[in-house]
């Protein structure tokens, strides 16, 4: 068995799932073309490899250390001499992870608090040829995935869609896990103002951002009248939470959620105790507090850790707080194996920053979210990526190589979790969103061309996994050797071209609010989100062998979800329904997430779900589907 082969499956999973760069390539040098003086300060920065100028670990807010965190974010100091943005600012604090591209021991803390640092990737010009007003490029700002408790914006190049498509490329990081969004009311006894109040001071990071954007973006040849935000999974989320905020009018004028969605915590899952009579959630702050106090040995235990808390004032349990070390403050959660992310209650319905109604209500309603064009679209099987290393789904031989258990299970819980994800990322939100305008176009992307490695059938137990659309959105593969294994010569070709495709729709969606038939008008034609029962609803993206792309009605909600789920005629033995709805993949994402954020959005049967969850609840496999789901 070569060598080459076992490390690309070892690592098939990270690579797929995060980002498009390498970590391998040689110190860049100062390119003089690229100085640049912006509001802030002069800044210079090189020539990237994909034939882009490139700026990196550029302060957009200062260091929210000390008593900055936990507040919102202000702008950064100015400077005077020239800033060399050669490299990337830290990573924000988070438990490494090979998903989140700060790789490490498991169970490590990594990263700063003083994180607040972007990228700028633009076309080459020199700084006399910069354009201006009429003549700038669409400025395209990408919010980074993983579980809003993982990542970097380093893990991503945008210099190739910049240079192909003359636009102005922006990666961001934000604050992420329990930096990004706490919520207690002692924070709140001293905050300065409603929005800080709140505790979403990683959405309060991603409007500085915008800001950042909208005042320095022009003397790097970007149009701050035309900025569009774009991100994947936790970043599609964000997407969400800014076409939700009041605070972001005006900073974006187009936005593209990639296998999003948005499920927002309640204040009392963010603060109270879990045994309140409006339970918290475990990984509250009352129970944060409750695990610090225990850890330093000010209190022995939960009763006095809580009888402690009661005598303590606001003030007194703010400084606590923000005197603990970052460590400390991580140790306070536990992070999912493998993988670093973190489960606590994220983007809280405070009222201010984010509605406290229902989020399809919010966009469902004339002046409940800021109106844009929307691109908003899932991979055909997004569940696959979680599926491939869960053991209960894929058995190791030699602890690498795999083998599907059943394949008829995986293939139809990926299907059924897949679909869920479409309605909830993509097609609920579409209908809802058309209600009251009409630039809102969804696709799915669909390839599914890996080779067979080691007996693998890859095309089938990753297919269209998710997050394999983001090295087509950035235009380039080279994520080291073990990812070109998957990137073959064999499927080069039609993925070559759908990449470019894929470009050019989302940068011409960039340019004009529409993806049309992309810049060039090459390719088909990409058609809004039709209301009408039997009109084209989304655009499938695929390569020629896969059937092309092309347009598809076939829209689904929860609710046609979960009636198919009760009625499919391959589910004829009880323990696989159950097994399937309770979340067999690793993820408890249909259960915990979807099932009941969509209860909230009243769209699903709470009658099919309560009948399905007691059958499962009253047999042995409902427990142990339980069980594996966490």
């Amino acid at each position: 068995m070569s060598h080459r082969p076992v490390m690309a499956l070892t690592t098939l999973c990270a690579l797929a799932a995060v980002g498009c760069a390498r970590t391998d390539r040689p110190a860049p040098t100062i390119d003089p073309r690229s100085q640049r003086m912006t509001p802030s300060g002069p800044v210079v920065g090189f020539a990237g490899e994909y034939g882009s100028h490139v700026w990196r670990g550029i302060p957009y807010a200062a260091a929210p250390v000390g008593d900055r965190r936990w507040r919102a974010p202000q702008p950064p100091p100015s400077w005077k001499e020239t800033r060399v943005a050669l490299a990337y600012g830290s990573p924000c604090t988070q438990y490494t992870s090979p998903f989140g591209g700060v790789p490490g021991k498991e169970g490590t803390v990594a990263g700063s608090e003083d994180c607040l640092y972007l990228n700028v990737y633009a076309p080459v010009v020199r700084r006399d040829a910069v354009p201006q007003r009429g003549a700038r490029w669409p400025v395209m700002v990408w919010i980074h995935g993983g579980g809003n408790s993982i990542g970097t914006a380093s893990f991503y190049d945008g210099g190739h869609l910049a240079a192909a498509e003359q636009v102005v490329v922006v990666t961001v990081n934000y604050r992420l896990g329990p930096f990004g969004w706490f919520r207690h009311a002692a924070l709140r006894a001293g905050a300065d103002g409603a929005a800080e109040q709140s505790g979403n001071f990683a959405t309060l990071d991603l409007i500085r951002a915008l800001e950042w954007v909208r005042d320095n973006i022009g003397a790097f040849g970007g149009d701050p009248d035309n900025v569009t935000i774009f991100g994947e999974s936790a970043g599609g989320q964000n997407v969400f939470t800014l076409l939700l905020t009041p605070a972001a009018h005006g900073l974006f004028h187009r936005a593209i959620a990639q296998s999003g969605g948005f499920w927002p915590s309640t204040p009392a899952e963010a603060e109270n105790f879990a045994d309140a009579s409006q339970p918290g959630d475990k990984h509250s702050s009352a129970e944060v507090l409750v695990h610090l106090l225990i850890a330093d040995g000010t209190a022995r235990d939960r009763a006095s850790a809580q009888a402690h808390l009661a005598k303590m004032s606001s003030a007194e349990i703010a400084r606590y707080l923000r005197a603990k070390s970052t460590a400390a403050v991580m140790a306070a959660y536990t992070p999912w194996p493998g993988n670093g992310m973190l489960e606590m209650p994220m983007a809280f319905a405070d009222g201010s920053v984010l509605p406290a109604d229902e989020p399809l209500h919010a966009l469902a309603s004339p002046d409940g979210h800021n109106h844009v064009a929307v691109m908003l679209g899932t991979n055909k099987d997004e569940n696959k990526l979680f599926m491939f290393t869960d053991p209960r789904q894929v058995r190791r031989y030699f602890w690498i190589v795999p083998r599907l258990r059943d394949e008829r299970m995986y293939n139809l819980t990926a299907q059924y979790l897949s679909a869920m994800w479409k309605a909830t990322g993509a097609d609920m939100p579409a209908a809802a969103l058309r209600r009251n305008q009409p630039e809102v176009y969804v696709y799915r992307f669909d390839w599914d061309e890996e080779p067979t490695l080691l007996g693998a059938d890859l095309g089938e137990m990753l297919g269209a996994a998710h997050g394999f659309e983001i090295p087509f959105v950035f235009g380039h593969f080279d994520l080291g050797r073990e990812a070109n294994v998957i990137f073959t010569e064999d499927n080069q070709p039609g993925r070559i071209a759908l990449a470019k495709r894929m470009m050019a729709y989302w940068a011409q969606f960039a340019r004009s609010g529409s993806p049309g038939r992309g810049g060039d008008g090459a390719h088909p034609e990409w058609i809004a989100w039709d209301p009408d029962a039997g009109g084209a609803k989304y655009l499938i993206l695929d390569t020629d062998v896969g059937g092309g792309t092309r347009m598809s009605r076939d829209a689904v909600t929860t609710d046609s979800v979960l009636a198919a789920l009760d009625t499919d005629a391959q589910l004829k033995d009880p323990r696989d329904r159950c097994a399937l709805l309770h979340g067999r993949a690793v993820v408890a994402w249909l259960h915990e997430g979807a099932i009941r954020s969509a209860q909230r959005m009243r769209r699903v049967s709470v009658r099919r779900v309560s009948v399905v969850v007691s059958v499962c609840s009253n047999s042995r496999a409902g427990a142990g589907a339980r069980a594996g789901a966490g």
